[in-house]
């Protein structure tokens, strides 16, 4: 990506009329050169290789050097008029590749004035301290020529130079006495360009002497930081000042009386406090201004901008900016550049009268929104990331000098119209419309553009099929993310420059079309989920021989076995994925893929052992390996030694657990049948921040050095092993755990309570163990604590009143159940529970716990079933404290939690009344008061829980008439069983006026804490009010495969 925005950047320079060249060729009459220079410069030019790599490849090659002819008459050189002397070499742009020696021919050039080497490559060279022994140069341009080490103290006495170009010699660095020698020598200095140049550990006072001559300073990109200079500002013939992206530079501009002739600015991502008004009031000169990713204080609303009438060139990206789009700025008639991206500007794009002279915004009429005319002369029109709406008028594709159109990342809907060929575009190269609403069919004008380059409307909701198009200029296309149909089309093979391809996520149908070959500078090919079908040649490959990522996962119809047995195809090849793909065996052409650095093969179904060749394959490159969902039975010694991420998951691997490389961060075999232990060489895998081991048959101890990942380990999943013994973990401050799940093993002693360290942990699953402690109430401090699962264990005592203010404030999941816990229920931690009582918070959303390598999963007890949830939703919230021994009321505090979907209290000595306050939890969908010493009547306020499916208030001593009405009429008897006091329906037993309260016994039954003894499920498949409510469950549920087996139960009978 840095070398591209390098190459981006020769490109933007080489392309201005006042380029490196063409400021020091010369075409003069000259006598003829001494022969001894023109011999030297010949032995210069030979002294290098000629790359392949072309940093200028339309700039003409320089031919004419050629021995026994006059050098005075070679491309790029000049002779001074009296004596014949070359007084000026230009040898930019000529590919020369290679070291400069201090021997080197070039210095014995004494007379010259103007030397630029600019785009060469002279790796791995230092800058020689033999350039300073140009007495008389004044032009010194050796910009992107890949000079390495520091920089040479002697360029300084060069005391005649003018103009310095260092710039883009990423491996150069200067040191703090070289750079003050430099700007007290050089006082004649007009241009210095530094950019990109290390300048970490240089002072910027260091700047502080620079000549009063000085009209142009460009540091962009050279890690300075401290304090700039004030002075520099004040320099009266400084006209360009560039230093952007120094983000600990910092300084004071000035605020009165400040007279510049400054007609460039760039501060951006310093940490410069700007005051906006004042800054555009003192520069009366300016023409290009570029403050991306500032510091502004005081207002910094843009219609400030509207004094700038001059302007070019206008770059306030990334600065949090919101409120109305200024449409004010395209009253600036010599704009061309404009850059308000990552913001957060809102509104619609303004429309435009008939005539097309007037522009007028749709959402405020007033005249600070009326803009005189279209901006005919902008070039670069870039609004991404902002919040912008509307449909997006014609008028703005049809600026007659639009080169790119950005307006990605936003909210715009609608159709893109149809407009007539006269207005067809004709100078755009980039249209980019991603990441927005934008729906109907691809206008017929976008494939009619000649100038077109990048085309990039992915993630929209676009439909009907692809278009033809009319030329071949594309270089990128991005149509993945929409709804398309229909075949790839035919004039695709004719996009001859094209080097990136991406149509997945879509649905496109038919065959891989043969034609693609045709595509030789293709580099990314993207046709994944579609339901592409047919046979995929092998011989499509054979020709792309630039192809490095390929990915074809996910079209069921499309059969790709004569490509994976073809061998001698995608030489280059780095990213292949293949997922879902049916394929039956590793593709055998990787044998040849030195590069492969992702590979994807998962779910599909190569079945065995893993061949040996395989393991051969990407020893040095391959990073990324997902080998998940297939029947692979064995794998053996893992050789990659740059390997990353290693997913083995739901295989059927058997034997000991296989050991990944040691520079591993992403490690899981679960679903597997692995046996044995958890070998101590785990203790070497130093990166590993994604562990899991879970659902094998692991046994034994965890190895006393896993107390040593707690630096960097995120995620550790050991879940439904047999593993045993005290937990070794020690975790430190600064801990970055966000989940631990241990649960189903045998694991004794308590909790480490080092835990509170982890401040980032979400999720804490020990369910199902042998813990034997009390309850951890340390947990409470955990800010992002977001699930807890302790059922099952040996757990005892009281929970006890919370000792922090705001205690377990974004616990979702608790589930404290089958423990020996006893005492009051803690109405003071419900009051706190905040998580549980937001209900519209993600409401709609299908946001999971986990992040981008990594989501959750838990067993819970829900509706009557245990069951695992393979994802878990953010919006889940249930509280379980079953199966325990706690007393006393309900408190009333739980009827404030109104995101529950789950509360479940039975089997438990709770007394009293079912508080009313219950009727206010309208999201929840099961509630298990069973098995209690409850008394009084069913309160008539539950009937408002419309969303309830299953309710279960048996075995209590509850009395009167069942409430009637909404959910309550779809519930049976079983729901009621064991409290002989109620009466209605469904019971039979009639409400007569007789009927009060049975006493309760004075000890409860043996049988009323058994969960297996207790209440009889049932599952009610038609609601009240929302309807098939059941099916709302699922949404929280994600099944690995098939239909669950409580399912079929359920529906089928099986």
């Amino acid at each position: 990506m840095e070398r591209l925005l390098l190459l981006l950047i020769c490109f933007l320079f080489l392309s201005q009329p006042n380029n490196c060249s063409s400021s020091l060729s010369f075409n003069s009459s000259t006598p003829l050169c001494h022969s001894h220079q023109s011999s030297a410069l010949l032995h210069f030019r030979n002294s290098f290789s000629v790359s392949d790599f072309d940093f200028c490849y339309y700039y003409p090659p320089k031919n004419s050097w050629k021995m026994g002819t006059d050098c005075c008459g070679w491309d790029g050189v000049t002779c001074d008029t009296m004596t014949g002397h070359v007084i000026a070499v230009d040898l930019s742009c000529s590919r020369l590749q290679g070291p400069i020696h201090p021997n080197s021919t070039l210095f014995s050039l004494r007379h010259l004035q103007r030397l630029n080497l600019a785009y060469n490559e002279f790796y791995p060279s230092a800058i020689s301290s033999k350039f300073g022994g140009f007495a008389n140069m004044t032009h010194l341009n050796l910009t992107y020529s890949s000079f390495a080490g520091n920089f040479p103290s002697e360029i300084s006495h060069l005391s005649k130079l003018v103009s310095l170009d260092l710039s883009l010699n990423l491996g150069m660095s200067f040191e703090t006495p070289s750079l003050k020698r430099l700007v007290q020598n050089l006082t004649h200095l007009t241009e210095l360009d530094l950019d990109y140049v290390n300048m970490s550990s240089v002072s910027p006072n260091s700047f502080m002497n620079l000549s009063s001559s000085l009209t142009s300073l460009s540091l962009p990109y050279c890690g300075l930081k401290g304090r700039f200079p004030d002075n520099i500002f004040h320099l009266p013939n400084l006209q360009i000042l560039l230093v952007g992206y120094n983000h600990n530079l910092t300084g004071s501009l000035p605020t009165n009386n400040w007279s510049t002739p400054l007609k460039s600015l760039d501060l951006s991502g310093t940490e410069f406090p700007i005051n906006l008004p004042n800054l555009i009031s003192n520069l009366k000169s300016l023409k290009e201004l570029h403050l991306s990713g500032c510091n502004f204080i005081g207002s910094s609303n843009p219609t400030f901008l509207s004094n700038l009438s001059q302007i070019t060139s206008l770059d306030l990206s990334n600065n949090n900016l919101g409120g109305q789009f200024p449409w004010s700025l395209l009253n600036f008639e010599v704009l061309t550049y404009l850059d308000l991206s990552h913001n957060n500007f809102t509104g619609q794009l303004p429309k435009v009268t008939t005539n097309l002279t007037q522009i007028f915004s749709s959402n405020n009429s007033s005249n600070s929104q009326l803009v005189n005319m279209i901006p005919s002369n902008l070039e670069y029109l870039v609004l991404s990331n902002n919040l912008l709406n509307g449909t997006i008028p014609s008028w703005v594709y049809t600026i007659p000098s639009l080169r790119y159109l950005g307006l990605d990342y936003n909210q715009f809907t609608g159709h893109i119209g149809e407009f007539q060929h006269n207005m067809i575009p004709s100078n755009l190269e980039y249209l980019v419309l991603s990441n927005n609403l934008l729906n109907g069919t691809i206008p017929s004008w976008v494939y009619t553009i000649p100038s077109l380059r990048y085309l990039c409307l992915d993630y929209n909701q676009f439909t009907g099929h692809i278009g033809e198009f009319q030329h071949n200029s594309l270089v990128e296309l991005r149509l993945n993310n929409n709804n398309l149909s229909g075949p790839l089309p035919l004039s695709i093979s004719k996009l001859v420059s094209l080097s990136h391809l991406s149509v997945s996520f879509n649905n496109l149908s038919g065959p891989l079309p043969l034609s693609i070959s045709k595509l030789v500078s293709l580099s990314h090919l993207s046709v994944s989920f579609n339901n592409l079908s047919g046979n995929v040649e092998s011989k499509i490959f054979f020709k792309l021989k630039n192809l490095r990522e390929l990915e074809m996962s996910n079209n069921p119809l499309l059969s790709l076995s004569s490509f994976t047995f073809a061998t001698n195809i995608l030489p280059k090849i780095v990213s292949l994925q293949l997922s879902s793909s049916n394929i039956t065996e590793i593709p055998h052409f990787l044998q040849t893929a030195e590069y492969i650095y992702w590979l994807d093969l998962s779910n599909n179904q190569i079945k065995g052992n893993i061949p040996k060749w395989f393991l051969e394959v990407g020893k040095d490159s391959l990073s990324y390996l997902i080998l998940s969902h297939n029947s692979l039975t064995s794998v053996g010694h893992l050789p990659w030694k740059n390997l990353r991420y290693l997913d083995f998951h739901s295989n059927l691997l058997q034997g000991p657990l296989p050991v990944p490389p040691l520079g591993i961060s992403f490690f899981s075999v679960s679903r597997n049948n692995i046996t044995g232990q958890i070998s101590s060489s785990f203790c070497n895998l130093s990166s590993i921040g994604y562990l899991d081991l879970s659902y094998n048959h692991l046994s034994n101890m965890i190895p006393p050095c896993f107390r040593n990942f707690s630096d960097n380990l995120i995620d550790l999943d050991l879940q439904n092993n047999n593993l045993s013994g005290t937990l070794p973990m020690k975790f430190a401050k600064g801990c970055r755990l966000r989940s631990l799940k241990l649960n189903g093993n045998q694991f004794e002693g308590s909790l480490p309570q080092s835990l509170v360290c982890c401040r980032k942990l979400e999720v804490l699953d020990f369910g199902n163990n042998k813990i034997n402690s009390t309850f951890p109430r340390w947990l409470e401090t955990l800010p992002e604590l977001r699930v807890l699962i302790l059922r099952s264990n040996y757990f005892h005592g009281a929970l006890g009143n919370p000792k922090t203010k705001f205690p377990f404030p974004n616990l979702r999941i608790i589930d404290l159940s089958q423990n020996e816990f006893h005492g009051h229920l803690p109405t003071n931690l419900f009051k706190y529970l905040k998580a549980m009582m937001n209900a519209s918070v993600n409401k709609g959303k299908l946001i999971y716990m986990g992040d981008n390598y990594y989501q959750d999963s838990v067993t819970v007890a829900m509706k009557g079933f245990v069951i695992e949830l393979v994802k878990i939703q953010s919006l889940f919230t249930t509280i379980d404290f079953s199966n325990n021994n706690f007393k006393g009321e309900i408190p009333k505090t739980i009827g404030e939690l109104r995101s529950l979907k789950g509360l479940n209290f039975s089997h438990n000595n709770l007394s009293g009344h079912v508080p009313p306050s219950l009727g206010n939890l309208t999201n929840l969908e099961w509630l298990d008061l069973s098995s209690n010493k409850l008394t009084g009547e069913i309160p008539i306020q539950l009937v408002d829980i419309t969303s309830l499916e299953i309710l279960n208030l048996s075995k209590n001593y509850l009395f009167g008439q069942i409430p009637q009405g909404k959910q309550f009429n779809t519930f049976t008897n079983d729901s009621y069983n064991g409290n002989w006091g109620l009466c209605g329906f469904p019971m039979t037993k009639a409400c007569g006026n007789d009927e009060g309260p049975p006493p309760p016994p004075s000890t409860i039954q043996e049988d009323d804490f058994k969960f297996e003894n207790g209440f009889h499920w049932k599952v009610v498949l038609l609601g009240y009010g929302c309807g098939f409510v059941f099916g709302s469950v699922l949404g929280y549920l994600v099944f690995s495969s098939g239909k669950p087996k409580w399912l079929l139960n359920i529906v089928f009978g099986e």
